[in-house]
């Protein structure tokens, strides 16, 4: 078996001829222009153009409970879903993007408060990836916590900050339905809960 240990190349295989910001504001839009060396050779790509969008680390957690058998998640409008045919509104894990020098747990232990009221215990680390390289710079931090879930949910969220979050306290017993069907529609939440339907799986098993 064939597995990929490292990148076949690195960043000093890239030659970056400008960087010129198109736009500044809570996301940084820049126009680069690159060469990258050719996979197999020794020479590099003609100059190509691309636009960069350059966005904050962000962080998330699927808060679960094994005890009460229940998961966390929350639900809201997201701009980038605006043109989804069936609803902008998104279900999500909570996350945040982290202010200035904020470490990934401490920004989540800020939004898990914010967004479901829900005091952390011991965070467990997933994956740390880029939802989009194609464009957009992002590194997402996924987590999974147990917490003590209320028994319903309800409306969260910093209203200076035009948040309008509705929280959903979600049985074990509905997971493979949500997975096999059309709800979940961004990578982090599809992530969490294929982890979330291992880790039942090692409990029943013990």
């Amino acid at each position: 078996m064939n597995i990929i240990q490292r990148a076949t190349y690195s960043h000093q295989d890239v030659e970056i001829q400008s960087r010129d910001i198109l736009y500044s504001g809570f996301i940084r839009v820049e126009k680069v222009s690159l060469r990258h060396r050719l996979f197999q050779k020794n020479t590099y790509t003609p100059t190509i153009q691309r636009e960069l969008i350059q966005r904050k680390e962000a962080a998330g957690v699927l808060i679960y409970n094994d005890q009460q058998q229940k998961f966390a998640l929350i639900e809201q409008f997201r701009i980038g879903a605006m043109d989804d045919i069936v609803s902008p509104w998104q279900l999500e894990i909570i996350a945040g993007v982290l202010d200035a020098d904020e470490s990934p747990e401490s920004c989540i232990r800020r939004e898990s408060l914010e967004e479901s009221g829900c005091e952390l215990s011991q965070l467990h680390h997933i994956f740390s990836f880029y939802p989009s390289a194609g464009a957009c710079n992002e590194i997402f931090h996924l987590y999974t916590a147990q917490a003590e879930l209320p028994e319903t949910g309800g409306i969260f969220g910093v209203a200076d900050e035009g948040e309008n979050i509705q929280l959903h306290i979600l049985d074990y017993a509905v997971l493979d339905e949500l997975l096999t069907g059309s709800r979940l529609c961004n990578a982090p939440i599809i992530i969490a809960l294929q982890w979330l339907k291992q880790h039942i799986s090692s409990l029943n098993t013990l």
